[in-house]
């Protein structure tokens, strides 16, 4: 399974746009995985900001090139910053991704998770069993683990970009990505990714780059997928475990160019 052209020039476009513009990314995210999501950002070429405080979340947004909700850990004061946030970023266009992590049952991020869906994110990233549950149409997974396949999730992924208007991207062993209409699968990455803290919830923070990079909010998905799965490829071959892959991981984010893109890339 290869990709097509079209899709591997704008992949090396969006990449080589982010270097160029080192877009500043914005990051309400959980505790556990800040230092993580910000060495990635700043890997790829972006400006980290991980600003979520009440009155400072909101006027940053609207001068952020993308913003990243992630409900990893969500304080009390973050979670009001994510309101305010996402009304900044809608006075300010910029686009932004909702991370739903661990939704389902959970009475907190759950309830949370699904007032920001209304709000209508750039884009949606979780496993399948997140996406189900946001979408209405199941229970969840096992806290952050996926009970659901990346398969099983494609009609709720669908109805959800449908009601969002954005895109909705399902992380698994093959990544599925969909406006709604167009549905895009990519087949890159590295087990490894499952090992490390902040393996998903750094990808969100890519995926806000790359946003800025793209009009088209797809294009952009795909092509921060596929940059960031590559990259794992990449590390996960100079790596003997998990301590290793980690900082193999953020050199190869640095070092990956248009010639790793298209390579690897494998996109259907």
């Amino acid at each position: 399974m290869r990709t097509s052209e079209p899709f591997i020039e704008s992949n090396i476009d969006a990449l080589n746009r982010v270097r160029q513009t080192s877009p500043l990314v914005q990051c309400i995210t959980n505790s556990v995985v800040v230092n993580f999501t910000a060495n990635a950002l700043l890997a790829i070429g972006a400006a980290p900001a991980m600003v979520d405080i009440i009155g400072e979340a909101g006027p940053f947004a609207t001068v952020a090139s993308g913003l990243l909700i992630n409900l990893g850990t969500p304080t009390p004061e973050q979670r009001d910053a994510m309101i305010e946030a996402q009304a900044g970023a809608a006075a300010g266009s910029t686009p932004w991704v909702l991370d739903p992590v661990a939704i389902g049952s959970l009475p907190v991020r759950t309830p949370l998770a699904h007032r920001l869906r209304e709000l209508r994110p750039s884009v949606v990233r979780g496993n399948a069993s997140e996406i189900i549950a946001l979408s209405g149409s199941g229970a969840g997974g096992r806290g952050v683990d996926a009970l659901d396949s990346v398969e099983a999730a494609l009609p709720a992924a669908r109805s959800l970009a449908e009601s969002t208007g954005g895109v909705v991207a399902v992380s698994g062993a093959v990544d599925l990505l969909t406006d709604g209409i167009r549905v895009v699968r990519i087949a890159n990455g590295d087990p490894m990714l499952t090992r490390i803290t902040g393996g998903g919830c750094a990808l969100g923070a890519v995926m806000a780059a790359f946003l800025a990079a793209d009009d088209d909010h797809l294009a952009a998905t795909v092509a921060a997928v596929t940059v960031y799965t590559i990259a794992a490829e990449l590390a996960a071959a100079q790596s003997a475990g998990p301590g290793t892959f980690g900082v193999a991981f953020l050199d190869a984010l640095a070092s990956i160019d248009g010639e790793h893109v298209a390579a690897r890339a494998r996109i259907s």
